[in-house]
C-alpha cells in the first residue's frame, strides 16, 4: 500500500520537502494558500515589471541541483542559474565602496587600501570561517536535533569555534577596520539575526559564498519555485494552489490530514508544515490540546524583525547599478539596537536594494529597471504601528534618500511604486509579529532548542522551513526539508539512501571564479 503525505505551504522549504517525498515513492500532495506557489519566495508582476517578493540571493545551488539529481533530472531542463558579480556592492556614507567578489587579488586590494593588517587578519577570518561551515554546516546543517543527547554530542566540535560569541565578536577580534567589521557581519541580517547577538557559526556563511558563490536564477527567484515545482509534478505529485488549510485533523498521539477552506478533507500517513510556526499550532492545531500548549511555549521566544520592502520601476537602465548594494547608514550597532530591542521606527535606515535587471533586463519592460530596496524594521510585537499610515511617508523618504545617494532623478523616472510591509508579513504570510524570518537565530534558539523538525507528541506531525533548524534561507530551508524528509521516510519504513540513490550529483562551478 502506497504511503502518502501533505506539505502544508509552498515556500522553498516546503517545495523541496515535497519534491523529497515523491521522489522516494511517498504519494505527496502540496497545498498552497496563495494563488502563487513560493511563500515568500511570491512574485509580483504589475505594468511590465517583474519584482520577486523574497529571498534574492542563491549561495549554495548544489543543494538546489541535488533535489533535481536524487529525482533523476537535469537542473537545466528546469531553470537557469545565472553567477552573480559582485556578490554585493557595500556603500558608506562618507563615499567609502567596497566590492565584495571572490576576486582575490581585487578583494585583498581592497582590504589593504582600508588597512594593510586587516589582509592577513582576513585570511585567518577565512579559515575560521571554513572551519565553521564544515562543523555547521556540511555535518550539521540537514541534521535533526531531536533530543538533548543529539545537542550534547555536537557541542564539543561547535564549542572549539566558540559558538557562544557573537558574529561581529568574532569578526573584529581578526579584522581592525570598522568598515570591514561591517562588511564581514552584516551577512546574518540576511537571515534575520543581529550581528552582535547571532552565533559565531553563522561566520559560515562567507566560506559558503567563497565555495559557491553568489547566483540568480534567469526570469527572477520565482523562476526556481516555478523550475521545483514543475519538478514535484513531473514527479507525480499533486500541487494545491489557491486554497488555504483551515485545520489539521488530530487524535490524541497522531494526526491524520488536513482539511481545506473548501470542505475538503485529505487524510494521509503524515502532515508537514512548511507554514509559520506560531501559526501552525495556534490556528491549525488549537482545538487539540497540543497545539495550545505549544502555541503559548512558541510565543515565549524571541522572533527576528520584520521588513519594509518598497518594489520600484524606473525608465531607463541604471548599468551602473550591480544586483546586490548595501548601504550602510550613520549608525551600525546603535540602529541595530533600536530595530531588535528599542522598537519604534528609528529615523536612520541601512537599506539592502535589489537590482535584477542588471542581470536579467527582461524582468522588466525595454529600456527600463525594476528594483527593490528592503529596509529591516522591529516586528509588530515591538512597534506595533499603523503601517497604512505609516508606509507612503516612510516609502518616500528610503526613496528621496536613495535619489540622493545613488540614483540620481530618481523621482522623475520613477513609473511604479509599491509596498509590502509587517502588517502584510503578517496577514498574507500568517508570520507571528509580522516577523520576516521566524525564530531569531540566536544559540539558545538554535538546533535542539529551534523547533523540532518533528513534533515530540503528535508523532507524524514535522515542520520545514525558517522556524526549524536549521533556519531561514535558501539553504537553510532547503536543508531543512532534507533532516525532515529524512525523519518522515524513516517513520514510513522507507530507506532514504535507497530511495535516493542519486543523492549527490555534479556541483555548479562559478563562472571564471567571479562568483
Amino acid at each position: 500500500m502506497q504511503r502518502t503525505a501533505a506539505v502544508i505551504g509552498s515556500g522553498y522549504g516546503g517545495l523541496a520537502l515535497a519534491i523529497r517525498l515523491q521522489a522516494a515513492g511517498i504519494q505527496t500532495t502540496l497545498i498552497e494558500a496563495r494563488d502563487k506557489p513560493g511563500g515568500r519566495g511570491y512574485v509580483f508582476e504589475v505594468d511590465g515589471f517583474s519584482f520577486d517578493a523574497g529571498p534574492t540571493v542563491v549561495t549554495d545551488p548544489s543543494c538546489v541541483e541535488e533535489l533535481f539529481t536524487l529525482a533523476g533530472k537535469d537542473i537545466a531542463d528546469y531553470v537557469e542559474l545565472m553567477p552573480v558579480t559582485p556578490f554585493y556592492r557595500l556603500m558608506w556614507e562618507d563615499g567609502g565602496v567596497f566590492d565584495y567578489s571572490n576576486d582575490d587579488e581585487k578583494l585583498l586590494a581592497q582590504i589593504a587600501a582600508l588597512n594593510p593588517k586587516d589582509v592577513e587578519g582576513y585570511r585567518r577570518f577565512m579559515d575560521y570561517s571554513e572551519g565553521v561551515f564544515t562543523e555547521g554546516y556540511e555535518k550539521l546543517g540537514h541534521h535533526a536535533f531531536l533530543d538533548f543527547r543529539s545537542m550534547i554530542e555536537a557541542a564539543p566540535n561547535l564549542a572549539k569555534y566558540q559558538a557562544w560569541r557573537s558574529v561581529y565578536s568574532v569578526v573584529a577580534s581578526y579584522i581592525e577596520s570598522p568598515k570591514l567589521r561591517e562588511a564581514f557581519s552584516f551577512h546574518t541580517l540576511l537571515v534575520g539575526g543581529n550581528p552582535f547577538k547571532t552565533s559565531s557559526i553563522y561566520a559560515l556563511i562567507h566560506a559558503l559564498e567563497k565555495k559557491w558563490g553568489v547566483w540568480f536564477p534567469k526570469g527572477g527567484t520565482h523562476a526556481l519555485v516555478r523550475g521545483m515545482l514543475k519538478l514535484f509534478e513531473d514527479l507525480g505529485g499533486t500541487a494545491i494552489i489557491g486554497t488555504k488549510v483551515v485545520r489539521i485533523e488530530a487524535a490524541a498521539g497522531h494526526v491524520m490530514g488536513v482539511t481545506l477552506a473548501d470542505g475538503r478533507e485529505i487524510k494521509v500517513d503524515s502532515v508537514a508544515s512548511n507554514g509559520d510556526v506560531v501559526h501552525t499550532y495556534q490556528d491549525l492545531l488549537g482545538h487539540h490540546p497540543r497545539g495550545v500548549k505549544m502555541a503559548k511555549a512558541m510565543k515565549r521566544k524571541s522572533f527576528s524583525p520584520s521588513l519594509f520592502v518598497i518594489y520600484f520601476g524606473l525608465k531607463g537602465y541604471r548599468a551602473d547599478i550591480p544586483q546586490h548594494s548595501i548601504l550602510f547608514g550613520p549608525r551600525y550597532r546603535e540602529l541595530l539596537d533600536d530595530i531588535y530591542s528599542a522598537g519604534g521606527l528609528a529615523d536612520d535606515f541601512s537599506l539592502y536594494l535589489h537590482h535584477p535587471t542588471a542581470t536579467d533586463p527582461a524582468l522588466a519592460p525595454e529600456g527600463h529597471s525594476g528594483f527593490y530596496v528592503l529596509s529591516p524594521v522591529p516586528h509588530l510585537g515591538k512597534a506595533p504601528l499603523d503601517w497604512d499610515t505609516v508606509a507612503p511617508i516612510y516609502a518616500d523618504k528610503i526613496l528621496a534618500y536613495l535619489e540622493k545617494r545613488l540614483i540620481p532623478g530618481l523621482s522623475a523616472d520613477l513609473v511604479h511604486k509599491s509596498w509590502f510591509t509587517p502588517d502584510n508579513f503578517r496577514t498574507e504570510l500568517n508570520a507571528h509579529l509580522g516577523s520576516a524570518f521566524s525564530l531569531e537565530p540566536v544559540l539558545w534558539q538554535s538546533a535542539y532548542f529551534r523547533t523540532h523538525n518533528r513534533d515530540d507528541k503528535l508523532k507524524n506531525l514535522y515542520f520545514v522551513g525558517a522556524g526549524t533548524h536549521p533556519g531561514a534561507g535558501i539553504p537553510g530551508v532547503i536543508g531543512s526539508a532534507k533532516a525532515t524528509a529524512r525523519l518522515m521516510l524513516e517513520d514510513l519504513g522507507v530507506d532514504a539512501a535507497a530511495a535516493w540513490p542519486s543523492n549527490g550529483g555534479p556541483r555548479l562551478e562559478a563562472a571564471g571564479g567571479a562568483a
